[in-house]
């Protein structure tokens, strides 16, 4: 059972400083006038609130808006660079991080490659990609308020990796290992999960209350949101729909099932079907630069390869959209980029096998963020504490 806090005067006030708060972070540029109006706190109480959050440097003035007569108002604005939040995409061969204001604005980008999977190999990496992104902060009265890691794999309640198939981790307490290196609150949580967080705020999924959205990269993952919440499931581990079975009697995956979708569908199924046609060679640094080159050349074996990916794609959509019936469907990670090869395929099997009402209430969508979804939706976790943690609940 939930306590309800019973208020006294200072905590009257305390949700007054929130509701002004909100008010401006959603609705600014605004002026005192207009709150007063809206929320219905009376006039000195909106000063004082807001002369408060000017002093936190939460908000600020900016320029004298229209009048409908008499003096014009000064309008109150959302001070977006109080501070940075640093979001990190960790993949299996590659770490995107973004130094991002706290609207989801990216200001500052480093990405390394990674050839070896290792832990202390990667946590190397990571910590060097972090620490430059920490010196290019500007400078801001909170300075760098959090971080957040999107990882591919399994990560609980605690922010703790269980599990991580094709990074070959288990148990690993990144949360702990980032902590205490740079001594700034750091959430852990899927890749997947992250994408679908940084897309519901900024992208392809924004104003959307049930979306899925589906990360593909080595591997796939999807985000689930429900009713404009993140789904993780009771042990924090769901949407792990890379590993639905495709295929009954399918090749071994490194999960320990069989057919695993992700399998058929990702990136590595792509490089290692185009490295089995001799379309590319073994091991290519530049794998996908090179198909997409290609396939702009009309390679036919590209071609072909980049269809039958299409069609294992919509193979997987198909069950995500019978499963949850989703609004719209975000298909995001690295893979997105052959969005114009791979968009009829996936179409062609959605309306082969799905029923005409799920067929008519759901959109595939490609993500509007680009490579960046997982890395800002990893920083927008941290920004999302952070200004929560400025507010007020009653419960």
């Amino acid at each position: 059972m939930k306590t309800i806090r019973t208020g006294d005067q200072n905590l009257v006030k305390q949700l007054n400083k929130s509701i002004v708060f909100n008010f401006i972070e959603h609705k600014g540029p605004v002026s005192r006038a207009q709150i007063s109006k809206d929320t219905g706190l009376n006039k000195a109480t909106v000063s004082t609130m807001a002369s408060e959050l000017i002093n936190d440097s939460f908000i600020y003035e900016i320029g004298e808006g229209q009048s409908s007569g008499g003096r014009k108002p000064v309008m109150l604005y959302f001070n977006n660079h109080a501070g940075y939040s640093i979001g990190i995409d960790l993949g299996v061969n590659y770490i995107l991080g973004v130094l991002s204001d706290l609207r989801g604005n990216i200001i500052e980008e480093e990405t390394r490659s990674l050839n070896d999977s290792k832990l202390d190999n990667v946590i190397g990496h990571l910590t060097a990609v972090i620490e430059s992104l920490v010196k290019k902060a500007p400078v801001s009265p909170y300075g760098v308020i959090g971080i957040g890691i999107g990882v591919p794999g399994n990560v609980d309640k605690d922010d703790k990796i269980l599990f991580a198939p094709n990074l070959n981790w288990k148990q690993v307490d990144l949360k702990q290992i980032i902590e205490n290196r740079f001594h700034i609150p750091t959430k852990i949580d899927n890749e997947a999960n992250a994408g679908a967080h940084g897309e519901r705020l900024y992208g392809a999924g924004k104003n959307i209350a049930n979306l899925i959205y589906v990360s593909i990269g080595i591997g796939i993952g999807t985000g689930i949101i429900i009713n404009n919440n993140l789904y993780t499931g009771s042990s924090g581990i769901s949407g792990e729909l890379g590993h639905v079975t495709i295929e009954a009697s399918g090749r071994k995956c490194p999960c320990g099932n069989r057919g695993c979708w992700e399998l058929y569908a990702s990136e590595k199924a792509l490089l290692t079907a185009a490295e089995e046609q001799h379309l590319l060679e073994k091991d290519h640094a530049e794998g996908l630069d090179c198909l997409i080159k290609e396939a702009q050349m009309g390679n036919p074996g590209v071609l072909q390869q980049l269809n039958r990916l299409g069609e294992y794609i919509g193979i997987g959509l198909v069950n995500i959209v019978n499963t949850f019936n989703p609004e719209v469907v975000v298909i995001g990670n690295r893979i997105a980029r052959f969005k114009h090869w791979i968009i009829n395929p996936i179409t062609h099997i959605l309306e082969e096998r799905l029923s005409p009402y799920h067929k008519s209430n759901t959109e595939i969508r490609f993500s509007e963020l680009g490579k960046h979804s997982i890395a800002i939706g990893a920083a927008s976790f941290s920004i999302s504490k952070f200004l929560e943690d400025k507010r007020v609940s009653v419960q």
